[in-house]
């Protein structure tokens, strides 16, 4: 790579964490577009599929909202980035498919995703935090699982905001839930608040699995505590309403739903979303560097809180593809936060209002 690139890219990236630093970006949309500009001169593969669309360092669009987004399926197909990717910091692999392979995101600096990750969970989860807080993690460990970006991030978190006694519990595909007890009742008879993190499929299974481990009155959880579910029902025959299980979580660990927030994040992208406190339904937040709308089949952005297609602006994905177009049902809401639907089997774009009826369903 020629050192025009490397003082550019090196630029961007000072710059990016500087903003994630301060939770502020002065001007998002001007910073959106130099990153994408920078993608056009040297990330090749999508350079060539904006030029298919007509946008071009000739034809730059005025807006953030107008930067052709890469469909998350294309980082199955080309290695989307600015770099050589074998001189890549972190791969991460997105989920295989009935019909393949999962996608590979090729991050060149590891520094920059660590401040993105870092700095959204600590402002949307441990805001009220008094003390470091104990990880126990319903997902592989990363010594396992490399190239998963979620278990990449909570080991980071855990490192990062933890007590140093952070625990894995699911050793390949299996859940240890009696491990999982005992090391809460640890935590429980240590006063240590703790912070259970896993995908939504896994909570299910703790709940099943806890009912041969748990005597009556639950596992009360020490003040302060917290869990972070995040999402994860894709390709499972079994899918229950969100909801119902943050109450029955809630019961079980004997602590307010509120202390129960959802994240939502991709592969794909460097920043993620978290449920913000005390809306019902639940709204996502994102920081200052993400930015979300909504389109119709047709791929034209559609009004705010009209239900359609997910798009991601996400400066810190700066190595890679700036803009993401998933394939996610949610509606974006005028103050920027999001109500993400998922996109259940046969799911349609519904180009309709969010209306209360809609508002209950998610709920």
């Amino acid at each position: 790579m020629n050192d025009a690139y490397r003082v550019e890219a090196d630029a961007l990236d000072a710059e990016l964490r500087t903003a994630i630093e301060s939770r502020n970006v002065p001007d998002f949309n001007g910073l959106a577009l130099r990153i994408f500009a920078h993608q056009l001169r040297y990330n090749k593969p999508y350079a060539r599929y904006c030029a298919s669309l007509g946008s071009t360092l000739e034809t730059m669009p005025r807006s953030w909202d107008g930067i052709p987004p890469a469909p998350a399926g294309a980082f199955k197909e080309a290695a989307l980035c600015t770099f050589d990717p074998s001189r890549a910091a972190i791969v991460f692999e997105t989920s295989g498919t009935t019909a393949g392979t999962g996608g590979l995101h090729y991050m060149e600096s590891a520094r920059l995703y660590d401040a993105s990750l870092l700095a959204g969970f600590e402002d949307a989860l441990l805001g009220e935090a008094s003390r470091p807080l104990r990880y126990c993690m319903l997902l592989p460990n990363p010594k396992e699982r490399p190239r998963s970006s979620l278990s990449y991030m909570m080991d980071r978190v855990a490192k990062t905001f933890g007590d140093g006694k952070h625990t894995w519990y699911v050793d390949g595909s299996t859940l240890d839930t009696a491990r999982f007890a005992e090391g809460l009742r640890i935590a429980i008879r240590d006063g240590a608040p703790v912070c259970i993190a896993g995908t939504a499929f896994a909570f299910v299974n703790l709940l099943d699995d806890l009912a041969t481990h748990v005597v009556q009155g639950g596992l009360p959880l020490p003040a302060g505590s917290r869990i972070m579910e995040t999402g994860g029902f894709k390709g499972r025959s079994r899918v229950v309403d969100r909801l119902q299980l943050y109450e029955q979580l809630a019961d079980l660990f004997k602590l307010p739903v509120r202390d129960i927030a959802g994240e939502y994040g991709m592969t794909e992208l460097s920043s993620q979303y978290y449920d913000r406190s005390g809306d019902e339904p639940r709204r996502k937040s994102a920081p200052a560097w993400l930015r979300s709308y909504a389109v119709d089949e047709s791929g034209r952005r559609v009004t705010d809180g009209v239900v359609g297609a997910l798009v991601h602006v996400d400066l810190a994905n700066r190595s890679s593809c700036v803009a993401v177009q998933t394939e996610d049902l949610g509606a974006v809401l005028e103050d920027g936060t999001l109500i993400l639907i998922g996109r259940e089997q046969g799911a349609e774009l519904r180009g309709c209002s969010l209306d209360a009826e809609s508002l209950r369903a998610v709920s």
